[in-house]
């Protein structure tokens, strides 16, 4: 069964994902493994949803990256 990063949703069990933290993605976290601020992938993740949405505005993919973010493990409130 697939593994997906418990702060972005990226599969953790793919090489190009992989990091030092067996939850987390290695875009989601430090090289010790601890995971970023929410501000630094909130960020990481409207740059990606403005990569496959361009006309996306930058207020429209962080509203959206906080939703998403609200769904995930991570950072459900």
């Amino acid at each position: 069964m697939q593994k997906f990063c418990y702060s972005c949703g990226a599969p953790v069990d793919m090489p190009d994902f992989k990091g030092p933290a067996e939850n987390f993605c290695k875009y989601c976290t430090d090289e010790t493994g601890d995971l970023k601020s929410r501000e630094v992938v909130k960020v990481g993740i409207s740059q990606y949803l403005k990569s496959w949405q361009p006309d996306l505005t930058d207020d429209q993919a962080d509203i959206r990256a906080d939703h998403y973010m609200n769904a995930m493990p991570a950072w459900a409130e």
